[in-house]
């Protein structure tokens, strides 16, 4: 999103909720890494799986809980969570929240 570059922003006011659906956008997409937001209405979820590369979760809205090997976390505005590289995962809204995904990729 070079139209973001050098301007100051709210990642929360870049993203709106949609009924009964998931809405992703890409905010930054490099060769090491990417930035995504994403927005969740309730009830919503992705299902288990895994990633090569870790990630960093930030809620910037709602309440939401993530199941990381098995382990269950309830995340809410303003909290963050790593999700390890290759641990299994899922995501499911207790109530529609919006959350700032960053994955880092290495070798």
């Amino acid at each position: 999103m070079n139209d973001l570059k050098e301007k100051i922003f709210r990642f929360e006011n870049l993203i709106e909720y949609s009924d009964g659906s998931i809405v992703s956008k890409q905010i930054l997409t490099k060769s090491t890494g990417n930035i995504t937001l994403f927005s969740f209405d309730m009830g919503q979820n992705l299902s288990e799986h895994t990633a090569p590369f870790d990630a960093l979760v930030q809620l910037i809205d709602g309440s939401a809980e993530i199941t990381i090997n098995g382990k269950d976390y309830i995340l809410f505005k303003g909290d963050s969570i790593i999700m390890p590289a290759n641990l299994p995962h899922s995501i499911k809204a207790i109530e529609k929240f919006k959350m700032l995904l960053t994955m880092i990729k290495s070798n």
